[in-house]
């Protein structure tokens, strides 16, 4: 029977790596023949110095071409996938073979590694734009953004400093017009805020969409629909937590933005941004759900955005029904975004301690 070494595997959208145990390897010989590789080589492995040898097929096509790199410890391989993609697992068959394990060292899962690729990106894109700061040039785009963030870091400092203000001035007494004092500038920022929409839909910013789509669109719905189109709900002392909530997200985010603008980093700062939408961001999304169940009685009773039936029905579909189905939209939301913000936060402190 012959020996087989420990082999060890990761994979990236491009790439599959291999790393075989095997000490002081000779005589190595490693090819591909269809999807099929081949190794063999003389060393110390797990049944100490003799000839070891093992054989994969692969979960996809792969290239001909196969690189290997012998070092005093191991040897480590890289084979090219033939079509860009993510592997379930890296052999045909479901069962791996016995000699094969995960290589946690290198091992990521597939966001994780799409992560990795927008890292990389980004890290050209910072040797680009330091280029050009040593140039003296500043990119249309750079201005663009370093402008949008600093309007909308000023609205949410104005409400959010003018509302923590009033609280300390009037009291309770805030809480009851924070909608006729504060809504002018919440409209205008959270009109304003499309534009991150459209910034990642077209890679003016290399962020996903959905996840931006989902809080603009979901705040804009409290702001417009819930608060904007019924009046019972402006003097609802919820319209103060869900604005002060927000904004106190906002005064963080905008200005590590600015920053990144011209890749410039307070670690405070980013601390902060990376740390504070923890407690706020689920008791922003519980304050926008107790704005729309305070408001299911008042759509019921107005009949505001009701669908009419035909005369045979003799009735109408009111819009509560909808919004009991947001509600649980509202939730799904939040655990999208809580993910996708997590993983954001995780990936920036990963890339700080690597750094150090």
């Amino acid at each position: 029977m012959p020996l087989t070494p420990l082999v060890y595997w990761a994979q990236r959208h491009e790439d599959v790596y291999l790393r075989v145990e095997l000490t002081d390897a000779q005589n190595i010989d490693v090819h591909v023949n269809e999807k099929v590789l081949h190794f063999t080589a003389q060393g110390h492995g797990a049944k100490g110095q003799n000839e070891y040898e093992f054989s994969l097929e692969f979960h996809s096509p792969v290239k001909p071409e196969v690189s290997y790199k012998s070092t005093q410890r191991q040897v480590n391989i890289t084979v090219r996938k033939e079509q860009r993609g993510w592997w379930e697992r890296l052999t045909a068959q479901e069962r791996k073979p016995v000699f094969l394990s995960p290589d946690f060292d290198r091992w990521l899962d597939e966001s994780d590694a799409e992560m990795e690729i927008r890292e990389k990106e980004e890290k050209r894109n910072r040797l680009k734009a330091s280029r050009h700061k040593e140039e003296g040039f500043v990119s249309l785009t750079t201005g663009f953004l370093f402008m949008y963030n600093l309007v909308q870091f000023l609205g949410f400092s104005w409400i959010f400093f003018n509302m923590t203000v009033r609280l300390f001035i009037f009291g309770a007494d805030s809480l009851y017009d924070t909608f006729h004092t504060i809504s002018d500038v919440m409209f205008f920022c959270q009109i304003l805020a499309a534009v991150e929409v459209l910034n990642a839909a077209f890679g003016v910013v290399r962020t996903a969409v959905f996840p931006t789509l989902i809080q603009v669109v979901g705040r804009n719905f409290i702001l417009f629909i819930i608060f904007g189109s019924l009046e019972e709900m402006h003097n609802k002392p919820v319209v103060f937590f869900v604005f002060y909530l927000w904004s106190a997200i906002e005064i963080f985010r905008y200005p590590f933005y600015m920053l990144g603008c011209f890749n410039t980093e307070w670690k405070t700062l980013t601390w902060l941004r990376y740390t504070v939408w923890i407690p706020l961001y689920p008791l922003g999304v519980l304050a926008e759900a107790v704005a729309v169940i305070q408001s299911i009685s008042l759509f019921d009773e107005t009949k505001l955005f009701s669908i009419p039936l035909p005369k045979a029905f003799g009735t109408s579909v009111s819009f509560s029904y909808f919004l009991h189905i947001y509600l649980v939209l509202m939730f799904l939301g939040l655990v999208i975004n809580f993910r996708h913000l997590y993983k954001q936060r995780k990936k920036r402190f990963r890339m700080k301690r690597k750094s150090n």
